[in-house]
């Protein structure tokens, strides 16, 4: 992805207050938006001879997770957007997926969520999607950074857009999730916890498998503006192991905040995660002679996932970190499997971005084809001993580019070299370095990661 001001690798994100993330900018960039779709859809309009599309307003869908500052950003996004002159139709706390697939089912042009996923409270951010439930592309996402340093135009009083809630969008969403596996698939007789992070799932993932038949039990469901992910979700899986072994449940499912991530606990209290899930739908569907293309991970997925689909006679291929990393090799190669290790799961044969409901639902439909447990479906999957350690600096990048940081880097490749990995990059959400090391002596690996962290780390502060 080329150099940005704003955009990283998942949007715009930081600490609430803090520039970007503060409501005078959220306004601007709500104009940009709409300025630039409101140009693409004139510049559309002169070349279509649909006479349904002449005149049509742009449509933005603006969906939240339960963040307290959430309240403040969607307004200011709204009133950016009607200043535009395009329409906004809000949602209210819905999942991200939730936002692409409605963008999509209610004709949208874009659509934008307010979340931070996983972090902490005191963060949050704006993501946005295209018309058709995809992340933008790089050149879409450029030509708004460079309207938000433009004047702050307001259009003609008559061509203001307009504000409205769409109030049924929980169970249009739900029926979704529920198309997405066949009709007699069913979920009575199983026992399951569902950890919703305190976030934009906690009101539609019980509803979805409560209505396929589950026994459901919820952690996680009670938001407070602050509380998201405090202790619980698909980050911090602790609480869900415990819940689950206390009720003697099936499984526990963890979402993330936002609702695009997924782990799965097993009934013992094994908490697994992405590379876990990808392992058992893609072997499932390999049998059944419905997985075409190959699996894609990322760098970060675990060397015994490979090696293990490799067996199976699965190609598999590693892009950069990021879902909308996996969903471009995805493309390239014709592929519909691929995900990251912390729980984004992307099915392509059934949605467009990755979600956590859909993916969660894909496991359980393949358990049920394929009359197993969990456990036993991914008794196959053998991992190398994996440690990342994530080092907090400021100009990661930087650092990234220093000598000794590169000398310390080929140093540990050279030891590993041939039975072992290391990846080393900065963050695109966060001020951090992740150092990730993969080898099959455990004790090996913790020193390598602590000896290349310490490298990061005098770099930082010589250029500090």
């Amino acid at each position: 992805m080329n150099e940005r001001k704003y955009f990283g690798t998942d949007g715009i994100r930081g600490r609430v207050g803090t520039y970007p993330i503060s409501a005078d900018f959220i306004l601007r960039l709500g104009r940009a938006a709409g300025a630039v779709l409101a140009r693409r859809r004139a510049a559309s309009q002169q070349t279509t001879t649909d006479r349904r599309d002449q005149g049509r307003r742009v449509t933005v869908v603006i969906g939240k997770d339960t963040r307290v500052s959430g309240y403040m950003f969607e307004a200011a996004l709204e009133a950016g957007l009607v200043a535009s002159g395009a329409d906004v139709r809000l949602l209210g706390p819905m999942p991200t997926p939730a936002v692409a697939f409605l963008t999509r089912s209610l004709r949208a042009d874009a659509g934008i969520v307010i979340s931070a996923s996983h972090n902490p409270h005191q963060d949050n951010g704006i993501k946005f999607f295209s018309g058709h439930g995809e992340k933008l592309d790089d050149a879409l996402e450029a030509e708004i950074e460079a309207e938000i340093e433009a004047e702050f135009v307001t259009v003609a009083s008559e061509a203001l857009g307009k504000a409205s809630r769409i109030d049924d969008a929980v169970t249009r969403y739900a029926e979704f999730c529920k198309s997405t596996v066949s009709d007699d698939f069913s979920l009575r007789g199983m026992s399951l916890v569902l950890d919703c992070a305190h976030g934009a799932t906690y009101q539609v993932a019980p509803k979805v498998f409560r209505e396929l038949g589950a026994e459901v039990f919820t952690i996680g469901a009670e938001p407070d503006g602050l509380n998201i992910n405090r202790g619980v979700g698909s980050t911090d899986p602790a609480a869900l192991a415990a819940k689950v072994m206390e009720r003697g449940a099936d499984l526990g499912i963890a979402f993330d905040g936002d609702g695009d991530r997924v782990r799965v606990v097993d009934a013992d209290g094994t908490v697994t995660d992405g590379d876990d899930m990808l392992y058992v739908i893609a072997r499932h569907w390999k049998r059944r002679g419905a997985l075409p293309g190959p699996v894609v991970g990322t760098l970060m997925s675990n060397y015994g996932l490979q090696r293990a689909l490799k067996a199976m006679d699965i190609p598999f291929v590693r892009a950069n970190v990021g879902d909308r990393y996996v969903l471009q090799q995805l493309k390239e190669h014709g592929g519909i499997l691929g995900g990251e290790t912390s729980g984004h799961v992307l099915c392509l044969d059934r949605f467009t971005t990755g979600d956590g409901i859909v993916a969660a639902l894909a496991l359980l439909e393949t358990l049920a084809e394929a009359g197993e447990t969990f456990a036993e479906a991914r008794a196959g999957l053998v991992k190398l001993p994996q440690t990342m350690v994530n080092v907090r600096v400021e100009g990661a990048k930087a650092a990234l580019a220093k000598d000794s940081v590169k000398q310390a880097l080929a140093e540990v490749e050279a030891a590993l070299e041939g039975r072992g990995r290391v990846v080393l990059r900065a963050s695109g959400t966060e001020p951090l370095v992740r150092v990730t090391i993969e080898a099959a002596d455990a004790a090996e690996v913790e020193r390598l990661a602590g000896q290349l962290a310490d490298a990061v780390k005098s770099a930082a502060q010589a250029t500090a």
